[in-house]
């Protein structure tokens, strides 16, 4: 990893802190972030490890999340009274969060349980959600999930109730239930700028998974004719993607995986594997890096410009200022709802 001259005393002054400050501090870093934040960090993950290292952690005093806004609203979810959660950029979003708001999924929920009975579905939403989402499932006994464990949490909800009402991510929703081998003719999508979604009665009543419609602007940037141009030109070559993709992406794919297990498939491959991944670039960067025995390859170049918006300038103005500065604060009322669907997550481990 090189490092500009310029950065020099930035990073003398965050190492300063970090040595200052002991464990008191806890910097958790996403694997979308760049080597340098990663390297800074005291722990790096995907969103399910990052949820769990915020849950289990009750020493630190002040934990700063370089990753995006639901990150570390799901950590103030989970932390203790006597902690406080920070994110250097306060900017740093999701879009695939935004496709989906607190008014249109209360709305669709009650058409869903007006037509199908209340009490039929589970509400099920994906990490990339607002508090406010999270703590709407909390109360109608739902609950979050990750990439890592969505196929968990869709086995959980059918032992409870007979349908499942998953958003934002129509795709890990698809990808999902494909992996449960559940009939695609039994897997709807809501659209909530239409009535009823675009659906008809009978077809809600039917349903066992309704998708929402909503989807990760980087993952759709992978395609099937990406795929086949390896295939003729790499005929030995691995492709791995994120559950996000596209349904057809995913089935024609050799793997499909939350990052974290995108990292296992990279780090058991054998020597000189090629290996295509569908995901964020800077992580296919740093696996490249990590494995030089092995050609880890972008299928495309996609990144993410909320995790760039993570740099050292708005570390260190975080840093300097513990439990100050872009905090990250929950109404009581919406962490305690919350809690309850982030804490069922945490149970199915």
């Amino acid at each position: 990893m090189s490092v500009n001259n310029s950065d020099n005393k930035m990073l003398a002054d965050i190492y300063e802190i970090k040595e200052r400050l002991g464990k008191r501090l806890l910097i958790l870093t996403h694997h979308y972030q760049t080597d340098q934040i990663v390297s800074l960090g005291n722990f790096a993950g995907d969103s399910f490890d990052l949820s769990q290292k915020a849950a289990f952690d009750k020493k630190a005093e002040f934990i700063i999340f370089c990753g995006v806004h639901f990150m570390a609203e799901s950590a103030a979810i989970l932390s203790a009274s006597n902690q406080s959660v920070q994110i250097p950029d306060i900017s740093a979003g999701c879009p695939m969060a935004d496709m989906a708001d607190i008014r249109s999924v209360k709305k669709a929920f009650f058409q869903l349980e007006s037509i199908a009975g209340t009490g039929t579905a589970t509400p099920i939403v994906y990490m990339n959600s607002s508090a406010l989402i999270k703590a709407f499932c909390g109360r109608n006994k739902g609950l979050v999930c990750t990439s890592s464990n969505a196929d968990k949490a869709f086995e959980y909800a059918f032992k409870r109730r007979e349908k499942i009402f998953f958003f934002p991510d129509e795709h890990l929703g698809k990808n999902t239930a494909d992996k449960l081998c559940i009939a695609s003719e039994l897997v709807i999508l809501w659209d909530c700028s239409r009535k009823l979604g675009g659906n008809k009665a009978e077809d809600i009543k039917k349903a066992k998974v309704i998708v929402w419609k909503g989807y990760c602007p980087i993952h759709l940037d992978f395609t099937t004719s990406q795929i086949l141009k390896v295939r003729q030109e790499f005929s030995d070559a691995k492709i791995v993607v994120h559950p996000e993709c596209p349904r057809e992406v995913v089935k024609i794919s050799d793997a499909a995986g939350s990052t974290a297990y995108i990292i296992d498939y990279v780090k058991n491959a054998a020597k000189n594997a090629a290996i295509f991944i569908g995901t964020e670039i800077n992580l296919i960067k740093r696996l490249a890096w990590q494995y030089p025995d092995k050609k880890i390859i972008p299928l495309y170049v996609s990144s993410c410009k909320d995790m760039f918006k993570i740099n050292l300038k708005n570390l260190i103005k975080t840093l300097k200022k513990p439990g100050e500065y872009n905090l990250v604060t929950i109404p009581d009322e919406v962490k305690k709802d919350a809690k309850k669907a982030l804490d069922r997550m945490l149970t199915l481990a």
